[in-house]
């Protein structure tokens, strides 16, 4: 998959137990290095998960309370007022 090559921006998400709120950031890591931190975390001793976003910001989780984990490609962030195709069609 495209999202898969070194230096594409991967969005995390990460639900949290009793939480109606997710942990979404961007990471720089490729999907494949984010999976394997996520499952040594949860296979380890620690109960601690240590992820890093591209800004170099940490964010740690208490392995117990993750109820799931999501690895994709990060949106594109768009800036400014588009105008939709269908719009510009029927101009």
């Amino acid at each position: 998959m495209e999202y898969q090559r070194k230096g594409a921006p991967v969005e995390v998400k990460i639900g949290i137990t009793d939480s109606p709120r997710e942990l979404v950031f961007s990471s720089a890591q490729s999907p494949a290095e984010v999976e394997e931190t996520v499952s040594a975390a949860l296979a380890g001793d620690s109960g601690l998960l240590s992820l890093t976003d591209e800004r170099g910001r940490r964010y740690l989780v208490n392995t117990a309370k993750i109820a799931y984990v999501e690895i994709g490609p990060a949106d594109a962030r768009r800036v400014g007022f588009g105008i939709g195709t269908d719009i510009i069609a029927k101009a």
